[in-house]
């Protein structure tokens, strides 16, 4: 086995997109950093698999955008639902003007390399368990390894384990389920539109009874041969997501076998539940920070979170290179750059989930190619602070907005 460091300056845990994209800046910024995960390299985990403009825009950060391109690309979705079938592009602006898909045995490989090519340490085969306090800070974790504990201390902690975050809720995370959360489930087929240059989302997801679903199906081209299908739906406390996900799943990858050129069974189908839009508290203390799913970084119209996994690993970088007290800085950083919009984006989610709504004005909706343009970029929530024009100034405004109206704004 490895030998492992008895301390280190950053400790991660979780070598996702927010644990290695934290690692590798954080090590950029000339940190002794250690980034650790409960698995061995490469590993899976339940995603569509799909990257935004926004998440195209961190990996250009990254030095991954050309290699992402080469994959596959695509130049925005096509919707599909209530009998209509609208191609949207991306809408560009300050953010790229495409995207990508690539599965996350491969994307998280790539991302953990760059950390460790940026001089990060690497180690597999470590969960994290518990902490050791001195003073009221995290002085060092203690992991499991094979039927051994072993600690590493650190001068920070970085908490990116994920939407469960075992380590989250040993240091005070706590998951509030009021608002809007998702459940989902993928799978992997072989199709013949595994080149397609359009992402696929069915608007209009229906049970085998007929009945419209608050979510939709995906079909994310892979290359190769290779096509990422899933199915999400959103729930809140008051309205439970009753829905069995792997039969739904199949169910509808069946109805749409011959129009995707699907063939052969659904590999690797897994699912997993999704906290959303800032919907937890105790994301930091004086010397820790919860990034990316672990702070519930989720968008809660489309279920994105790689963008935001990656976004969050290099802003707290940033400030453990400036030694911040993280407990005050790192919710506040979090409020300002995703308050707003995730206090409006949750907000439009939950009416999602109210019975009958959805049937009701997805007609409307799907009527209109600029209607639906607008709202791909909303719900994408591909609005930068440099934007400027009239749609970025409208969601500005309604999330201002919302975010006065909340019992429990985001982070809090």
């Amino acid at each position: 086995m490895t030998e492992l460091p008895s301390r280190t300056d950053v400790l991660v845990v979780g070598a996702g997109p927010a644990g290695s994209g934290a690692a590798a800046w954080a090590a950029r910024a000339g940190l002794d950093v250690v980034v650790a995960d409960a698995a061995t390299f490469p590993r899976d985990k339940t995603c569509g698999d799909g990257l935004t403009p926004r998440a195209i825009a961190e990996l250009d950060r990254l030095g991954l955008a050309e290699w992402a391109r080469g994959r596959v690309s695509n130049q925005g979705l096509r919707a599909h639902g209530f009998g209509q079938k609208l191609y949207l592009r991306w809408p560009g602006g300050n953010l790229p003007d495409w995207g990508s898909a690539v599965p996350r045995t491969v994307l998280d490989n790539a991302i953990r390399d760059v950390a460790i090519e940026s001089g990060a340490t690497a180690l597999d085969g470590l969960r994290a368990v518990d902490v050791r306090w001195e003073s009221g800070k995290v002085a060092a974790v203690v992991f499991t390894r094979g039927k051994e504990h072993v600690e590493i201390g650190c001068e920070r902690l970085v908490i990116a384990d994920g939407v469960r975050s075992q380590l989250g809720r040993v240091v005070g995370r706590e998951w509030h389920r009021d608002t809007v959360y998702g459940v989902a489930a993928r799978s992997y087929s072989d199709s013949t539109m595994s080149e397609d240059p359009w992402i696929s989302s069915h608007l209009e997801l229906r049970d085998e009874a007929g009945e419209v679903l608050s979510g939709y199906g995906w079909v994310f081209p892979l290359g190769g041969g290779e096509v990422n299908v899933g199915v999400g739906t959103l729930a809140t406390a008051k309205r439970p997501a009753d829905v069995q996900l792997r039969p739904l799943m199949q169910f509808y990858a069946d109805s749409i076998r011959e129009d995707f050129g699907l063939s052969g069974p659904l590999r690797m189908p897994t699912s997993a539940m999704l906290p959303m839009g800032g919907a937890v508290s105790g994301v930091a203390g004086p010397n820790w920070a919860l990034i990316g799913d672990a702070a519930a970084c989720v968008n809660p119209l489309n279920g994105e979170g790689i963008d935001y996994g990656l976004e969050t690993g290099r802003l707290v970088a940033d400030l453990l290179a400036e030694k911040a007290d993280l407990g005050t800085v790192w919710p506040d950083l979090l409020r300002e750059h995703y308050g707003e919009a995730f206090s409006i984006a949750r907000r439009l989610a939950g009416f999602v989930t109210v019975p009958r709504l959805l049937p009701t004005l997805g007609p409307v909706g799907m009527r209109t190619d600029w209607l639906m343009t607008l709202a791909l970029r909303w719900m994408g929530n591909l609005v930068t602070e440099e934007d400027r024009d009239r749609a970025a100034r409208v969601w500005r405004w309604a999330g201002k907005r919302s975010i006065r109206l909340d019992e429990r704004p985001p982070f809090s």
